[in-house]
């Protein structure tokens, strides 16, 4: 979600946290409390929503290895190597948990796959940044790029409120207040309750394992596989 030039960067107290909260958009105040603790790690005895398996299993291994790794949410514009480029690793947003669970976890370059997409079609994707031609820096890191993306492949589902129509390693975007897009992948990992998958996402304390399924209006699902 490139879209807000701010950092929450881990703090040193609540008096930290007070002094910067009137700069957060609203629906990042609830993070900041979660800023100031260690993201936990999946525990073994933790329910299952759904066995993950095969290219499933892979995506959310590779999805669970960023917690407790990005730490610092980073919308900032980089330039970028081409293809395999990434921000430093302790770093980034919403769109990254997908990129390096794609390519950590089945070896594919959604900067390289959307850009190439995007060479041969680039009047298919949205043109809210004003862009003339493809920007390989941040085309891939824009939600509703990926949105696009996985559309053109085939890969949409039908968004619904069903919780037992997300599987593991779907991939789901979501309007957050202020119409701001994000995204996160679907873990095989259960709610508190059972009811619903836990996701691996970056709302603004680095990577997570959270009950956010329903939590914001859901915009997309999708199912990407090659």
């Amino acid at each position: 979600m490139i879209s807000r030039r701010f950092v929450i960067l881990p703090l040193a107290g609540l008096a930290g946290a007070a002094a910067i909260a009137g700069l957060v958009p609203a629906h990042r105040l609830k993070v900041l409390a979660q800023v100031l603790v260690d993201p936990a790690p999946p525990r073994p005895d933790m329910p299952v929503f759904a066995r993950a398996e095969g290219d499933a299993g892979s995506l959310i291994a590779a999805g669970i290895a960023q917690i407790g790794v990005t730490r610092i949410y980073d919308p900032a514009y980089v330039r970028l190597p081409y293809p395999g480029g990434d921000v430093a690793p302790e770093r980034g947003v919403c769109t990254d948990v997908i990129v390096r669970a794609y390519r950590k976890g089945l070896k594919l370059d959604l900067q390289k796959l959307v850009h190439e997409d995007m060479r041969r079609e680039f009047s298919a994707y949205p043109t809210t940044w004003g862009l003339k031609r493809p920007d390989r820096n941040i085309d891939h890191r824009r939600v509703p790029n990926l949105q696009t993306f996985f559309a053109r492949q085939g890969a949409g589902l039908t968004v619904t409120d069903r919780p037992s129509d997300f599987r593991p390693g779907d991939i789901i975007t979501q309007m957050l207040p202020g119409n701001l897009p994000h995204i996160a992948l679907v873990s095989h990992f259960a709610s508190a309750d059972g009811e619903r998958p836990l996701c691996i996402h970056n709302i603004g304390a680095g990577a997570r394992l959270e009950d956010i399924l329903f939590s914001y209006r859901l915009t997309g699902h999708y199912r990407f596989r090659i």
